[in-house]
């Protein structure tokens, strides 16, 4: 959940309840004040009813309600002792409507000229219920209403406030360490957006003088370790020609020179494994994998001959898209070569291209290790292996968005380069 929803639905849940609260509150305090001023309606109604009943004793005798709002019938003074005025809501039969209608009713008792009588005083809540369904109402959409209005602006203001931050993540996501470039940042008053800035763009910086130190490292790094060991090999292989050595010291050099060749190769491995982790091959083109698979291939058709296996080639689909054709290339020649280089003499490579996947299948008497199979130098017991063949492929294709999965069946090892991922 964004940050942005997170707050917003804090916020709403928070204001639907102290809303909530207070409409019910209020609700509430206003159905009271219709009440009191019901039942206040009611008490002046008894006092004029009982003071015409001093003027025209007639009133006295009003015990239905036909022709009025109230009826009096006599009572006893033992029953009028302790009695108080008593409001209630009842219903009564109207005759108009022909049906039960709710009132609220005064209940009292007074005396005159030495009997007590019980009164009894309604007045019609039928405006009344009205008005307390469109109180309800009313309150429910006002309530509705500002919860809505509120989280909408809250929702909006909130997004404004946040606009820099997304900004810059959009920002972030394009950028590209190899190419150098800077990223704008927005101008923002809020003081810990400002501070964000400042931090990232002081990590970037950070991290673009890392990226250039480590690249130049590298490149200094192939140019001075590459010249002594081509300088030494040289010089062995002259005095391997020249002197007359004992065949157990030529034995000896020519064990160096491996140890030397070897060491070419492994700084060439590390090299280029630094460079594909520091993404150092940025440039994108169109890749035929197709064409390109069969031009690695004619380029080993040497090193297959001498390893006496027989390369075997099968397309059933065509492979396009966009990305580094040096790496691409790396990625097809480590993959081969490995097969070939693993394979028993008068043994076939097969490599079958089809829709959104190659692979690579090459006999073997025993399954590889899968948790290590990719791990560096897993092959350097080997002789002439530096052991950073199938390290350098699962790289390329970490770095290039496809998938390289391994599997063993039928005495063969398959390795599927898939493009669908």
């Amino acid at each position: 959940m964004k940050l942005l929803n997170y707050t917003t639905t804090y916020f709403a849940v928070i204001l639907v309840f102290l809303l909530g609260l207070w409409a019910l509150i209020f609700y509430f305090e206003i159905l009271d004040e219709i009440y009191d001023s019901m039942d206040d309606g009611l008490d002046n109604q008894k006092m004029l009813v009982i003071r015409k009943a001093k003027q025209d004793s007639s009133v006295l005798k009003k015990n239905a309600f036909e022709d009025g709002n109230y009826i009096i019938t006599p009572t006893t003074p033992e029953f009028s002792k302790g009695v108080t005025d008593a409001y209630r809501d009842t219903l009564m039969f109207m005759e108009n409507e022909e049906e039960y209608e709710p009132v609220r009713l005064l209940e009292s008792v007074f005396q005159q000229d030495g009997s007590f009588y019980k009164i009894k005083v309604v007045t019609s809540m039928v405006e009344e219920d009205d008005l307390r369904k469109e109180l309800f109402f009313s309150l429910l959409w006002l309530y509705l209403g500002l919860i809505l209005t509120i989280v909408l602006l809250n929702s909006f203001f909130q997004q404004e406030a946040w606009k820099p931050f997304y900004k810059l993540l959009r920002r972030l996501e394009k950028f590209s360490i190899e190419k150098d470039n800077q990223i704008e940042f927005e101008d923002t008053k809020i003081e810990e957006f400002q501070l964000l800035n400042e931090r990232i763009d002081r990590l970037l910086r950070k991290s673009v003088e890392s990226y250039k130190s480590q690249k130049e490292f590298i490149e200094n790094a192939s140019h001075e370790l590459q010249t002594p060991l081509a300088i030494s090999i040289n010089k062995l292989e002259l005095m391997a020609e020249s002197a007359e050595l004992p065949p157990e010291q030529m034995e000896e050099l020519g064990a160096v020179l491996q140890c030397l060749e070897r060491l070419t190769r492994l700084n060439r491995s590390l090299l280029l494994l630094s460079r594909i982790e520091n993404r150092q091959f940025a440039e994108t083109e169109k890749i035929d994998w197709n064409a390109l698979v069969k031009q690695i291939m004619a380029e080993f058709e040497d090193f297959a001959a001498h390893r006496e296996v027989k390369i075997i080639l099968s397309e059933e689909g065509n492979i396009e898209n966009s990305g580094n054709k040096d790496l691409a290339s790396i990625l097809i020649s480590n993959l081969l070569k490995n097969a070939i280089f693993h394979s028993p003499s008068d043994t076939s490579v097969e490599v079958s291209i089809s829709s959104g996947k190659i692979e690579f299948k090459n006999p073997g008497t025993k399954p590889l290790e899968k948790s290590r199979i990719f791990s560096r130098f897993k092959g350097a017991e080997k002789e002439n292996s530096t052991g950073l063949g199938l390290a350098i492929s699962k790289a390329i294709v970490d770095k290039i968005d496809l998938e390289l999965i391994y599997a063993y069946s039928n005495h063969k090892h398959h390795f599927n380069l898939n493009f669908n991922i």
